[in-house]
């Protein structure tokens, strides 16, 4: 049978021509842990075939005299089936129903996704140099090869572990080499019967469990088998450094402005000597002017943990998270010289210098999280992954965790069902300033918190998930020594919803922790009362808003989310035309019709909630009526939270911010990395100094959420959907740090008024806006039957390149006109009429008062393109606009 036949089952209606582009790692791009200068990525050139297909063995493979003419090309860093999708062999599985056509590993046997990867690479060979073969990522076991020559004794098992073996045996003299790599898929793949994580069994492997399905994703077919992560070779001299560690001390409670007490900083690394004689020398860094250094011998074949001294820094540039002040970042080379002359190795690593605390707050009764003493009110998002099919890249990461840092967020948790993120996104939090709380790699709902019927074993046997246990201790040891000298790391956690196995937990709390890091707090399980008292999540669903605002939920809760879907933008690059159809109420029986693809791509109902603005009778109307709703969902969710800071909550991580598959539920940018209504309302709603209106009693609070004392002026107009405009409120107020303050209410003047819209306004002293809110409001229904009403509006629009990547935009409403409402703002391209993405706006969704002016800014790096603006709101047709240069 050929691989097409194989791996694709055809069906006319379903054969899209749309596909993805595969994202690759950029080869320029390296961890900071890593020293470029002696890295050789190999990250091209790859070929594959499915081992089946393959009579040779690895040592005739590894041979370069073995052809490869049949063999197809390969994408490493990825999977068999991003490889597949590379290759046109299967279609895009994240449109339609494409995935159900693509044969389930579980059906079709392990065998067909085990896949042989083969590399011709020339290198540099210097006699007395030592290299070294790195895999930091592999799914699930391999064997490898190097020029006729098995590097690794024992099969590399295990997704989250890193390898690295000496090849300077192996390595071809005259540079030409090749190697050679069988994969093979997770021991167990388990039944993708529809359960979450399918029917448990996939929890039995140390690997990610959403492969097999959850309530957000449809299931990845080879369960992500492959070489995903990078490969490289590195040389050194005679002694290798590895896991250079840096820890930060910074007593007492710090501002993030003046000059700054002494901090401390403590460091190690390991010293792996391979030779047969002991080796002496000296290993040292150097930060500012002062050199800290040791000398050490390292015994043959041996490998030395070796502690510098202590190194107190003066006036140190302090880490902080996003909206508390910079995020500066260290970076410093440590060297090994043997015999104190010659350079052996040397590595750079990158830190922030910072202090994370946790404590217990008994009123609350939950945790608090401080950062160089000052205490961080959490407002953060559940991350999945980047990408399903484990399409990773530097740029892409930096995109999404830059979309939380404009959202104001300060933390993202990353989930347990998933994987350790690469060192790349830890990059990207570190440069945003996104604290991270990461879970280990075990579920509730595999690892047995409740009965399931879909499951196969019963609760009791799935809590001793995985099946090794050993390996999953090990894998952690080396995922924390992988993350530990990020700043944004803040705290580990044992798993999503239940904690690991009794033995597993003890080691990890007792042993590695301690040993391996020591500074960062540890949650057991990401709902555990160390974290939150009267432990729980959610809710998921779409809620009043006011609900938010009314009823007290988890002081500290690691979930709550609700719905997200993107416009019809959006959803068309997903959904076949056929299938681009709202869902509406049968009134006979009285539920809500959903489209079959839609089901399949998990939607979550928005209800009648659509229905408060007008009908909608397309799916134009639907999509532009559920941006709405995003918007005074996500606004109300963080501004309730918000308002009983300190109170009720010490933080609150919304269940999700981003999808790494096209599910049409909670997420503030779709897959495509397109945001929606809800990134731009949390991003004013989480704003470090914010005004809001409380819908349960009619009043204005103000939020000030940093460390000093905020001395400001609250102005609130309300108008009507003419554009008239009326105060009702002028007042100074005075609010202390990191708190929430109630002002005035405004109760009697909405009752006799009863305004369409609300605007509120925060000055400084200087008469500069620190904070803008416009609201709609709605009638005793909950409807908004007023926004039919509207006038077109009457814009006049002005965009200007400032250099590449960058333009301006100036928007100015007629003074005689009605608010402008709601406007979307898209760089487009100019032959296409396509959205070019990701495109950063300064805001989005805007209302514009009559006679007011507004400026935003647009960042994008995708300059290929020409473009154009386009301009559409709830009064305002599509317009699009030239863009001067």
């Amino acid at each position: 049978m050929s691989i097409r036949a194989t791996y694709y089952k055809k069906n006319t209606s379903y054969l899209i021509c749309k596909r993805i582009a595969v994202l690759v790692w950029v080869l320029y791009h390296f961890h900071s842990n890593v020293n470029a200068q002696s890295i050789q990525e190999l990250s091209s050139g790859w070929k594959c075939q499915v081992a089946s297909d393959v009579k040779a063995a690895g040592t005739i493979l590894s041979n370069r005299a073995y052809p490869l003419d049949k063999w197809m090309r390969a994408v490493v860093p990825g999977t068999v089936l991003t490889t597949l999708i590379e290759n046109n062999l299967v279609s895009d599985p994240f449109f339609g129903l494409n995935n159900e056509h693509i044969h389930d590993i579980n059906k079709l046997g392990k065998e067909a996704y085990t896949f042989w990867f083969v590399n011709d690479f020339n290198s540099t060979y210097a006699k007395g140099k030592q290299y070294w073969l790195h895999l930091r990522g592999v799914n699930y076991r391999c064997n490898i090869y190097l020029n006729g020559h098995l590097v690794n004794e024992q099969s590399n098992v295990g997704m989250f572990l890193r390898h690295t073996y000496n090849i300077t045996p192996y390595l071809a003299t005259n540079g030409k080499n090749r190697i050679a790599i069988i994969v093979y898929p997770p021991d167990f793949v388990g039944n993708a019967n529809g359960g979450q994580g399918g029917d448990g069994i996939i929890a039995k492997n140390v690997a990610s469990q959403y492969t097999a399905g959850w309530d957000w994703i449809r299931p990845i077919r080879d369960r992500n088998t492959g070489i995903w992560d990078k490969v490289w070779i590195e040389s050194s001299g005679n002694i290798h450094i590895k896991e250079p560690h840096v820890i930060t001390i910074v007593p007492g409670i710090r501002t993030p402005a003046g000059v700054q007490g002494p901090a401390i900083i403590q460091s190690t690394v390991e010293l792996e000597n391979p030779t047969d004689n002991i080796i002496s020398g000296t290993i040292q860094y150097k930060l500012g002017n002062d050199l800290i250094r040791k000398k050490v011998s390292i015994a043959a074949h041996t490998t030395f943990l070796a502690e510098l001294p202590e190194y107190t820094i003066k006036n140190p540039r302090l880490w902080w998270p996003n909206g508390y002040g910079r995020q500066e970042m260290y970076h410093v080379n440590f060297h090994f010289l043997e015999d104190d002359k010659v350079l052996s190795d040397e590595k750079q690593v990158t830190f922030g210098i910072r202090d994370i605390q946790a404590t217990w707050n008994a009123h609350t009764l939950s945790r608090q999280i401080a950062v160089n003493g000052q205490k961080i009110f959490i407002k953060g998002g559940n991350w999945i992954l980047s990408d399903a099919l484990l399409r990773l890249s530097s740029q892409r990461y930096d995109d999404e965790v830059r979309f939380h840092r404009d959202m104001n967020l300060n933390l993202i948790r990353v989930w347990g069902g998933g994987i350790t993120e690469r060192p790349e996104f830890y990059d990207a939090c570190d440069k945003y300033g996104i604290l991270v709380l990461q879970d280990f790699w075990v579920s509730g709902d595999c690892n047995g918190r409740w009965q399931d019927s879909l499951k196969v074993e019963d609760t009791l046997t799935r809590r001793q998930y995985p099946d090794d246990h050993k390996l999953f201790v090990t894998s952690i040891a080396d995922q924390v020594k992988m993350l530990r000298n990020h700043p944004s790391m803040a705290i580990w956690c044992g798993g999503n919803e239940i904690k690991p196995p009794l033995d597993i937990l003890k080691s990890i709390r007792d042993s590695i922790l301690p040993i391996l890091d020591g500074t960062r707090y540890f949650f057991d399980f990401s709902n555990s009362d160390s974290m939150s008292y009267h432990s729980g999540d959610g809710p998921y669903t779409i809620q009043d808003p006011k609900s938010f605002w009314e009823y007290k939920n988890f002081p500290f809760n690691s979930e709550v989310g609700s719905i997200g879907i993107g416009d019809y933008k959006s959803l068309e690059r997903f959904l076949p035309k056929e299938n681009l159809i709202p869902p509406y109420y049968n009134l006979a029986q009285k539920k809500w019709i959903v489209d079959s693809v839609w089901e399949y791509h998990k939607y979550i109902s928005y209800d009648s909630s659509v229905e408060a603005y007008r009908h909608p009778t397309t799916i134009q109307d639907f999509t532009s009526n559920a941006q709405l709703v995003n918007y005074n969902q996500y606004r109300s969710l963080i501004e309730g939270f918000s308002s009983h800071m300190w109170d009720w909550y010490t933080g609150v991580i919304i269940w999700k911010t981003q999808n790494p598959w096209t599910a049409m539920r909670g997420q503030m940018y779709d897959t495509y990395l397109d945001p929606n209504a809800s990134l731009f309302a949390l991003r004013h709603a989480s704003e470090p100094i914010h005004i809001m209106y409380d819908p349960i009693d009619s009043s204005i609070m103000v939020v000030n959420n940093s460390f000093k004392q905020q001395h400001l002026k609250a102005i609130v107009n309300a108008y009507d959907t003419k554009g008239n405009k009326q105060v009702l409120s002028e007042s100074d107020v005075n609010i202390n740090a990191s708190s929430c303050k109630k002002t005035i209410s405004i109760i009697q003047q909405l009752k006799s008024m009863k305004p369409a819209f609300l605007l509120l306004r925060l000055l400084n002293d200087k008469d500069r806006a620190v904070s803008n809110n416009f609201y709609w409001l709605s009638d005793s229904n909950g409807n908004y039957p007023y926004l039919q009403q509207l006038y077109r509006a009457n814009i006049t629009v002005t965009a200007h390149t400032l250099n590449s990547g960058k333009i301006k935009v100036e928007i100015i409403n007629s003074k005689n006109g009605p608010v402008s409402f709601f406007n979307r703002l898209s760089l487009v391209d100019l032959a296409t009429k396509k959205r070019i993405l990701p495109v950063f706006y300064t805001d989005n969704y805007i209302s514009i008062l009559p006679g007011e002016r507004k400026t935003i800014f647009i960042d994008y790096w995708s300059t290929t393109a020409k473009t154009e603006l386009a301009i559409e709101g709830y009064n305002l047709p599509e317009t699009y606009f030239k863009i001067q240069n």
